[in-house]
């Protein structure tokens, strides 16, 4: 259920500390980078942002995490964390989105937190979600999944006044795509094609004049789409998404999260709403944030926090000392 306009909001203390959270757990992981082992790297981010959260003032309850209990020994669903006082928040997480190019030391690899009121995120159960969304500035309503790949682009050219040639795409590069990139093609839009990572693909449409990509397509987990839904909260933007159930355990699955009608599309403000603040370290180099750099006992990390409320997104540097020890591989 959406928060209504005009709650109290989350203390303005909560950017920098999430933050921190996220920090540590892109250190963890970026010392794993390159290994090839997407597991290792995983769990060392589960951990690192563990013991971060559990410093923060907050009564926690994670709704988007690494899964149920018996699946997840760490930030699963429904985990209680933080200090047990503070205000009572809602928590997204993703310690590494992009666990595969991590392994890889491919870009965009991030460690990713979001945290809002209690009530004002989505319960996304871990299934495929399609997708669209652009960045702000644009109608409401200019995009819909229910129509075309083609009506889409369309209409978001006319309303950013260009031809249609000079609107690009970002889409998972998976072969469950093959159609949607065919008549994104036809359509004369161009596309440009990411191995993971489709939170970064949806942030990336909030500024088309620097990465290039004005809408975001295509299928991906539904809890990444909760998590850029939040981000989009923070900085404009649109977005829908409607779940893609496999099998009747994925439609009972999501039933038990409460959502009953499987085919709902989803808007922003179903997927994040009230204040909500978001966070994301890069452990990999890419286009949204640089990655983790080393250097003798320490490292530097660059972090974008943004918060809905103020309408604020801070870039942050930070150096880290004692790497080795607080992050041991």
């Amino acid at each position: 259920m959406a928060i209504e306009e005009g709650s109290e909001g989350l203390d303005r203390v909560l950017v920098l500390e999430v933050a921190r959270v996220t920090e540590a757990a892109a250190i963890a992981a970026a010392r794993l980078t390159g290994r090839g082992n997407e597991k290792a790297a995983d769990k060392a981010a589960v951990d690192a942002m563990r013991r971060e959260l559990a410093k923060v003032a907050i009564r926690g309850r994670v709704v988007i995490g690494e899964g149920e209990m018996d699946e997840a020994p760490m930030l699963y669903i429904g985990e209680e964390v933080g200090t047990g006082t503070g205000p009572e928040v809602d928590i997204a997480v993703d310690p590494l989105e992009g666990t595969t190019i991590c392994a890889k030391a491919m870009p965009n690899a991030l460690a990713v937190l979001a945290i809002s009121e209690r009530g004002g995120l989505l319960h996304a159960p871990d299934m495929y979600m399609d997708k669209i969304a652009i960045g702000p500035g644009y109608p409401d309503g200019i995009v819909d999944l229910d129509r075309t790949p083609a009506e889409n682009l369309n209409a978001l050219a006319a309303a950013k006044g260009v031809p249609i040639a000079q609107i690009t795409a970002c889409i998972l590069d998976r072969p469950r795509h093959a159609e949607l990139i065919a008549a994104v093609r036809a359509s004369g839009a161009a596309i440009r094609l990411i191995p993971d990572g489709d939170i970064a693909g949806v942030i990336w449409t909030t500024d088309s004049r620097e990465t290039g990509i004005d809408i975001y397509l295509g299928s991906g987990g539904a809890p990444e789409g909760v998590l850029a839904a939040a981000a989009l909260r923070c900085i404009g933007g649109q977005i829908q998404g409607r779940l893609l159930a496999a099998n009747n355990d994925e439609r009972l699955r999501a039933a038990s999260m409460g959502i009953t009608d499987i085919n709902t599309k989803f808007t922003l403000e179903d997927m994040a709403s009230g204040d909500v603040i978001f966070a994301a370290t890069g452990v990999t180099g890419g286009s949204l944030l640089d990655g983790v750099h080393f250097h003798d006992d320490g490292a530097e990390t660059e972090t974008v926090v943004m918060r809905s409320k103020t309408r604020t997104v801070r870039r942050i540097r930070t150096s880290v000392r004692d790497v080795a020890n607080r992050f041991p591989v």
